[in-house]
């Protein structure tokens, strides 16, 4: 797998995952797992070590920004090897989330955030598919 195609779609789920935190804190859409549930209170805060309902935690999304940068500079076994554990995590994210389940169901569709989770799963595995040595 060429850098550039992993760098590529590392950027797309990327930017996924920060629209994603944009609406998540408009919308106040806090993270609800089966072990734990934040606060519409407390999304802003819960974002940076939980992720909210349809986004990464924050260290998870900078962590991914380094590793796009690195392979775009280009071949990058750390980089590779890191979105991979990304990928790999945020794709049990996505499955666990209780709003990204609601929205991956027709009729469960949300013209806003339909297309921010089905971009953000499909980049997740994307990610962790391409990034297998």
């Amino acid at each position: 797998m060429s850098p550039s195609t992993l760098a590529a779609v590392s950027a797309a789920q990327l930017t996924a995952g920060l629209v994603g935190q944009v609406v998540a804190l408009r919308r106040r859409l806090h993270y609800d797992t089966p072990l734990m549930t934040g606060s519409a209170d407390h999304v802003a805060r819960d974002s940076w070590w939980f992720g909210s309902a349809i986004s990464a935690p924050s260290y998870m999304l900078a962590a991914q920004a380094w590793a796009i940068t690195r392979l775009l500079r280009g071949p990058d076994e750390r980089a590779r090897r890191a979105l991979r554990l990304l990928g790999t995590g945020m794709v049990g994210g996505y499955l666990s989330e209780r709003v990204c389940r609601r929205r991956m169901i027709p009729t469960g569709f949300d013209p806003v955030e339909t297309p921010i989770v089905a971009v953000g799963f499909a980049g997740t595995v994307a990610m962790a598919v391409l990034s297998r040595p």
